[in-house]
């Protein structure tokens, strides 16, 4: 059983930065690599991925703007998002895939007023 809690949400002006977290509550984190999505009205695709060694692949749209790391002491992964975009915005959920099962956050809010 993992249980996945995302958290770090909110208001920013364009060009602001915030920093989302996802702490994964559940055993052998440190084993697994961790991927973080956006959801729009009729997709969710994939924004970064940090794999259980630590290196982390990231959406074109955000490459270079946003960066992804993990803290295997703190079973926690961190997206650090700068220069942000209005088309950043969404509702944003982390993922750990574990014996072909999906597990799923409930998701935190990120709106960037133009």
């Amino acid at each position: 059983q993992v249980q996945l809690v995302e958290s770090g949400g909110g208001v920013v002006q364009t060009g602001g930065s915030l920093t989302l977290a996802c702490t994964f509550y559940g055993t052998r984190f440190a084993e697994h690599g961790m991927t973080w999505y956006r959801q729009y009205a009729t997709s969710r695709p994939m924004v970064a991925r940090i794999a259980a060694a630590g290196n982390p692949t990231y959406a074109e749209a955000v490459e270079g703007r946003f960066t992804l790391s993990r803290d295997n002491a703190k079973s926690t992964t961190y997206l650090r998002m700068d220069n942000l975009k209005p088309e950043d915005s969404g509702l944003y959920f982390c993922n750990v895939r574990l014996s072909d099962t999906d597990s799923w956050g409930q998701g935190t809010q990120v709106i960037v007023s133009s």
